[in-house]
């Protein structure tokens, strides 16, 4: 399966394209609603339904070459393993991997892959519903909850959250020890907030993680926690996009869909989210 298959030319879809789809169809440590192991695949269909044209460009003329999927069926630390390995690869390579999940804890393997590749931290832009704060949940270390928690507490990432209005008391009091920006989904919905500043020191290097459960729930239930009271479509992509203004995007990832049978419209939400989170990063 090709991300954008029925839209892309040939030149577009090599090798050396500039954005590089890694499906990650990973579902280890879900807690609630599974099947996001048919995330990707689900993501991936959809988008051949999708235009080129998007806010008046053309995102996929730098290219977009969909990778073949993480092996997933071994243990969840080698399959984090192999997708840092793959994302390590694409941003040696100059090129910015777009990782399709699959469950949040992905992003670890995906952030370390581009963090070695460029020898630096990075900054991490989140759009969730959750503040994946704790340090262990479930008995996983590696898990969906824990996710953020590693890549700064433990990896020293920095890390902008925006959309949270799930949490627990120490998630909350974490996020405060550790410096972490945020805006939750309370004040960004009723202050109709369309745009961020990071912080001066931030780096300048931003990865996108956009877990689908940070748009409200009615835009999108085919998630395995859905929380009412999120964002909003354009709203979500405005922050992104503002968040990135000064910035290079060097990773992206779209975590936590999870397909509900007889219900594409919301695959297809998630696939022209993908899209526009390419577009974003192309200055769009």
């Amino acid at each position: 399966m090709i991300f954008l298959n029925s839209e892309l030319t040939m030149s577009e879809r090599q090798p050396e394209a500039r954005f590089q789809i890694v499906p990650m169809p990973l579902e280890k440590t879900v807690s609630y609603g599974s099947g996001t192991a048919h995330g990707p695949a689900a993501l991936i269909d959809a988008s051949d339904q999708l235009e080129r044209l998007w806010r008046g460009m053309e995102p996929c003329t730098a290219g977009i070459y969909t990778t073949p999927p993480i092996d997933c069926d071994q243990p969840l630390e080698e399959a984090l393993a192999a997708l840092a390995a793959r994302t390590e690869g694409i941003a040696r390579a100059g090129q910015i991997p777009v990782t399709l999940g699959g469950e949040h804890s992905l992003t670890w393997g995906a952030v370390m892959g581009v963090s070695r590749a460029l020898g630096r931290r990075v900054g991490i832009v989140q759009i969730d519903a959750h503040a994946d704060l704790r340090r262990a949940y479930q008995g996983f270390r590696h898990s969906h909850a824990s996710v953020m928690q590693l890549l700064v507490e433990e990896e020293g990432m920095a890390l902008a959250q925006y959309g949270v209005r799930a949490l627990s008391s120490d998630e909350a009091a974490l996020r405060d020890e550790l410096g972490i920006t945020y805006i939750d989904a309370e004040e960004l919905v009723t202050g109709g907030i369309m745009q961020v500043t990071l912080p001066d020191d931030f780096p300048e290097d931003i990865y996108i993680s956009f877990d689908v459960d940070g748009l409200d729930a009615p835009l999108m239930p085919a998630t395995g926690t859905p929380v009412p009271g999120g964002l909003g479509y354009y709203q979500s992509l405005a922050l992104v996009r503002s968040a990135l203004k000064g910035r290079r995007c060097v990773g992206i990832d779209v975590v936590e869909l999870a397909p509900i049978e007889g219900a594409d419209v919301w695959d297809f939400t998630a696939a022209q989210l993908t899209y526009a989170l390419i577009g974003i990063a192309q200055g769009g």
